[in-house]
């Protein structure tokens, strides 16, 4: 009762100060506009973290600098603020104790779940499975929106080709047609059909753009790539996003042309809002203004300042640029005060749609947080996520599944019983606690006359020989190794590149001192990027890709280890044999001496090129049989589709799930052409001995790219169409592109 008197008081106030009613939102925010000072205005482009706001009761005395800004109106919108206590604190300085009254924005990193946290985003990416992926930032909204957030600066779309970048753990891995399709999905998720719902948070499509390009993966490192290249990779996602109705995008860190993304008038201002015709908020990276003097490009803060606006960018996250200069930067004539203004209607406009003017406490609700943080059903999502984006990279003799009766089971490895590294980075507000570990599920789901013994055997990065010799031991008196092995959280993500993707020396060690001792072992992988794991590939019978999972990770590859869910996960990003391969992907441009046994062609002198498991790879406990395709027509001009079928059968003994893959090849283009591009895939589920028709339709627009003079569009000619179960285990036939 007490927030609704509140927000009428709240709402009422706001309508007197602009003396207007039944008015559309555009005529509320131009009303509300021109009652704004100068300051006031820059201060609605303020964002700060919440690290030293909200501390205690509203006392000048007792409060930060960073407060008293907020009660003067020179702060739009906050991070890191969480909770529904916090937040309410923050928003009563907003809507109470300023001269206007306007609510602040509540945004969060909420990028694979708030406190229920389900696998990181490149693991999801490797289920296909769009519903799914959906329903994950779905359960992220409501419990972010439960704990009074009403923004996320998710989902990244970048698409990228080096896993030495500590970042791709973010994304969806290196295709910009299935990163288009998941940036759609999580979107959708995030934001749901109506953002005025207390359940739903903006969407953030970041990094604006070709962040993923960062030379030698190293993060916030410079970009140097054509505009071919970002059209054509790049671009693609975000303006999925856009068209999926993305609230806000964020700048980039990287330069393009030389020119740093958040000052880019070619990125922000001429594609973003000219040629897509995008009209909501652009967001810094933190600091990302402010960083423009450290790289070069502005003088001082003010010049960094006047380039971000003029350029069309709108928030200032931790820059204080905005805040400090934009005013005088107006009465020294060098910022024309429209520009502003135009800054400052996106976000009231923003701050309209998320409902806050109708009751700036709307997200506030202790008791629905109570609720639905960590809501059974939630748990249970992520545990069906979770094991979706388990990948089976190998199992020889069909070693797995095992059998829940097996007499001795030694679960070793430094990840096997580690709570905290399974939440992965970009966290949210998850708790180590509230993880299940490998080692509980496999107890969990064995049967009571199971053995299950524990044995560290190494740490992520060091090793005690003592641990080694007890793994060892353990090994050698069991029935079967489950060996969990991998990557530190921490040592994935933002700012944690990496020179060699392959396994810590120590945890080579380890496993290779475990396949010494000849009892079968299943490797279960725990990471955030791929790993050039060659030794154990060659060694070990059975790989999972297992990923960094989140709250229910043990339960998860529990269900797959055991054979309760059969493994349908294919990667989204190639898996290289070695760092040198770096950068490695499918759909690669067409080389002038492609790979034979002479010695002047495209290859290595120290390696072979082929990577060790490819894009769209991913094995599972059934047998997927193909047949032939079948085409509608051989032929069609720019104005008709044709269909490609092929019957798919579960030839083997248990249920399971297919992504059946689609690429094509245009075989003589205007410019250089991959070898292959995904084009479509459908995932399909088949009990044993069941069959299904998947039909592909295929029209100009899938054959269209930018041509020679950067026209987007098909050209007649050859095309090679495959349809397969990854990029590289396919069947291809042959069609005309023809110009009636």
């Amino acid at each position: 009762m007490r927030h609704f008197l509140i927000a009428c008081a709240a709402s009422i106030a706001f309508s007197a100060s602009i003396q207007v009613k039944a008015l559309t939102t555009d005529e509320k925010v131009d009303a509300l506009l021109a009652k704004m000072t100068l300051e006031e205005k820059a201060g609605q482009l303020n964002q700060y973290s919440g690290y030293e706001i909200i501390t205690g009761d509203i006392d000048v005395s007792k409060i930060s600098h960073r407060n008293l800004l907020v009660k003067k109106g020179l702060v739009g919108s906050v991070l890191n603020v969480l909770g529904t206590k916090d937040v309410e604190k923050a928003q009563r300085y907003a809507v109470e104790e300023t001269r206007l009254g306007i609510p602040l924005m509540f945004a969060f990193d909420v990028i694979h779940g708030y406190r229920t946290i389900f696998p990181i985003p490149l693991a999801e990416s490797a289920s296909w499975d769009l519903e799914a992926m959906e329903r994950s930032a779905r359960i992220a909204a409501i419990e972010a929106s439960a704990a009074g957030q009403n923004w996320t600066f998710a989902p990244m779309v970048d698409i990228s080709h080096d896993p030495r970048w500590g970042r791709v753990m973010e994304g969806a891995g290196e295709d910009p047609y299935l990163g288009s399709q998941i940036a759609k999905a999580r979107v959708r998720g995030f934001q749901g059909n109506d953002l005025s719902l207390p359940d739903t948070i903006a969407a953030t499509a970041k990094h604006f753009a070709a962040y993923g390009e960062v030379i030698a993966g190293r993060d916030y490192n410079n970009v140097d790539i054509s505009r071919r290249k970002l059209w054509e990779t790049h671009l693609p996602p975000f303006k999925a996003a856009l068209d999926e109705g993305v609230r806000s995008f964020m700048n980039a860190f990287n330069e393009f042309e030389g020119v740093p993304s958040s000052a880019n008038t070619y990125l922000v201002t001429d594609i973003l809002r000219d040629q897509w015709g995008y009209s909501g908020v652009v967001v810094s990276d933190w600091d990302s203004f402010g960083a423009m003097v450290t790289s070069g490009v502005a003088v001082d803060d003010a010049e960094a300042a006047e380039m971000s606006l003029e350029a069309g960018s709108d928030i200032d996250m931790e820059s204080d640029v905005f805040v400090n200069f934009l005013p005088q930067l107006v009465r020294d004539g060098r910022v024309d005060e429209a520009k502003i203004d135009e800054a400052v209607r996106r976000i009231l406009q923003m701050k309209f749609e998320l409902g806050l003017f109708d009751d700036p406490y709307r997200y506030i609700d202790s008791e629905r947080e109570k609720a639905l943080i960590l809501a059974p059903e939630h748990r249970e999502a992520a545990r069906d996520m979770a094991r979706k984006s388990v990948v089976l990279l190998k199992n020889d003799d069909q070693l797995l599944p095992l059998d829940k009766n097996i007499k001795d089971i030694a679960v070793i490895g430094p990840l096997a019983d580690n709570q905290f590294h399974m939440n992965g980075f970009w966290r949210g507000k998850g708790e180590a606690e509230d993880v299940v570990t490998l080692l509980d599920g496999i107890k969990a789901k064995v049967s009571s006359n199971t053995r299950v013994r524990y044995a560290e055997g190494s740490g992520l990065e060091s090793v005690d020989k003592k641990q080694l010799r007890k793994a060892v031991k353990l090994a050698k008196k069991s029935d079967v190794v489950i060996l969990a092995v991998g990557e530190d959280a921490d040592k994935t993500g933002e700012s944690a590149s990496r020179t060699n993707i392959e396994l810590y020396p120590a945890q080579q060690e380890l496993v290779k001192a475990i396949h010494e001792t000849g009892t079968p072992v299943v490797m279960v992988l725990m990471n955030g990027r791929p790993l050039a794991i060659e030794w154990s590939s060659e060694n070990i019978p059975s790989i999972l890709n297992g990923w960094l999972l989140g709250s229910e990770a043990g339960n998860a590859l529990a269900d797959v280890l055991f054979g309760d869910y059969n493994p349908s996960g294919k990667l989204t990003m190639t898996v290289p044999r070695n760092t040198g391969q770096i950068p490695i992907f499918y759909n690669t441009k067409r080389v002038s001496r492609p790979l034979d046994n002479t010695r002047y062609t495209s290859k290595y002198i120290d390696s072979p090129i082929e990577p060790l498991y490819p894009f769209g790879y991913g094995l599972s406990y059934t047998e997927f049989s193909y047949s032939s395709i079948t085409l509608s027509t051989e032929s069609i001009s720019f104005d008709e589709v044709l269909t490609a079928s092929v019957t798919v059968t579960n030839s083997g003994e248990r249920f399971g799930e297919e992504v059946v893959q689609l690429y094509i090849q245009d075989m003589v283009g205007s410019v250089v052409r991959p070898v292959k591009e995904l084009k479509g895939f459908e995932k399909i589920a088949l009990k044993p001995g069941q069959s299904e028709k998947v039909t592909f339709t295929i029209g100009v627009d899938d054959l269209a790219f930018y041509t020679r003079d950067m026209s987007f569009k098909a050209e007649s000619g050859e095309f090679k169409l495959f349809v397969g179960s990854s990029s590289e285990d396919l069947q291809a036939l042959s069609f005309k592109l023809t110009a009636k």
